[in-house]
């Protein structure tokens, strides 16, 4: 678990990690780690194959694959279910007639989950019109059954990672477990959402993230008063990158390996606490602060401190619009010329 936290989540906490602005790609966060032991035990017992048991339409085939490959490209992969073209129906019926248990809750829906989220597919959510159904969410309350009172939470970060949860410092897999199950009492982490496959279609997803939702609001907000505003332009779009390779199956593609690097170098000074407020749903950040924000209330501040003057105001203003005052006269010019072109020869 602290392999998978340390290696996996704190990077994704580091890049926002939210597929499409929504999912924060648990389960894609876990195969990499879950092929390369794959890799590991195969290798240490002399195998020539390994397998999974994913199907032709997802997309773990992809990340189990060429993840498996790039570490080991000798190795043979075996998809039975892909090559058989087993439905979810079928599959179960195998799995019952070799005496395999299996839970009544994965018999409805297709569920996986580790400490980062819980995804849940299949029966009633497959209609997109559909509310998901109560049964199907096991971390988080029914926002109108959440208490009825806010509960407010610090989380500290040290270079971008969560270090602390209300004043006490623990390791980020137990930070992470401690947040699902305060988070999500409060009915925050479900996410609905229509998602573009790898494979070429859409799908419709429902995931339980608290502690993933909740770590990469605060992360953002702190990253927004400490980063200049070129910083998080640019950082913005290494995030969704690294994020869609990850999505994507590409965790050995040395491009990720790059942007992790500038993602964690762009995370040195992203250290301070954010305060949230929790309440029936809603998750509201409140509260901010680090010795390296770049907010000064003397500057900021309207009723005191320091105001440029009018001279000074005037001009960065007409520095600051030269180009586009510059271009509407150049081609408002061109084209009064232009009309009155026309209208000479027209005569």
């Amino acid at each position: 678990m602290d392999e998978f936290a340390e290696g996996y989540v704190a990077p994704a906490i580091m890049a926002n990690a939210l597929y499409e602005g929504e999912y924060p790609i648990s389960s894609s966060l876990s195969r990499p780690l879950i092929a390369s032991k794959l890799v590991e035990i195969a290798e240490r017992e002399r195998a020539d194959a390994v397998a999974h048991g994913c199907t032709s339409k997802g997309n773990d085939q992809i990340r189990f694959d060429v993840t498996v490959r790039s570490l080991n490209p000798e190795l043979k992969v075996i998809a039975p279910t892909r090559i058989w073209r087993w439905t979810r129906k079928q599959e179960l019926d195998y799995a019952a007639s070799r005496g395999l248990r299996i839970p009544e809750s994965h018999k409805k829906y297709s569920i996986d989950s580790n400490i980062w989220g819980r995804s849940i597919e299949g029966g009633a959510i497959e209609e997109p019109w559909n509310e998901p159904p109560e049964d199907a969410f096991e971390w988080t309350s029914r926002p109108e059954r959440a208490p009825d009172e806010p509960e407010y939470i610090e989380i500290e970060f040290d270079e971008g990672i969560p270090v602390a949860l209300n004043g006490e410092r623990m390791k980020l897999s137990d930070l992470v477990i401690e947040l699902n199950y305060i988070v999500g009492k409060h009915g925050v982490g479900r996410i609905d959402h229509m998602e573009s496959r790898v494979i070429g279609f859409k799908s419709r997803e429902v995931y339980e993230a608290p502690a993933a939702i909740t770590l990469i609001k605060a992360h953002k907000d702190l990253e927004k008063a400490i980063l200049t505003r070129r910083e998080l332009s640019f950082k913005e779009i290494a995030d969704r990158e690294w994020t869609n390779l990850v999505y994507e199956g590409l965790w050995g593609e040395p491009l990720r390996e790059s942007l992790q690097e500038l993602i964690k170098g762009m995370n040195k000074y992203v250290c301070g606490e954010v305060k949230l407020k929790l309440f029936k749903g809603t998750l509201s950040v409140i509260g901010r602060r680090s010795d390296y924000m770049l907010y000064d209330l003397k500057i900021a501040g309207y009723d005191e401190g320091w105001y440029p003057t009018d001279e000074e105001a005037r001009g960065f203003i007409n520095a600051w619009g030269l180009y586009s005052v510059t271009a509407r006269a150049v081609r408002r010019n061109v084209q009064e010329a232009r009309v009155g072109r026309s209208e000479r020869l027209a005569h």
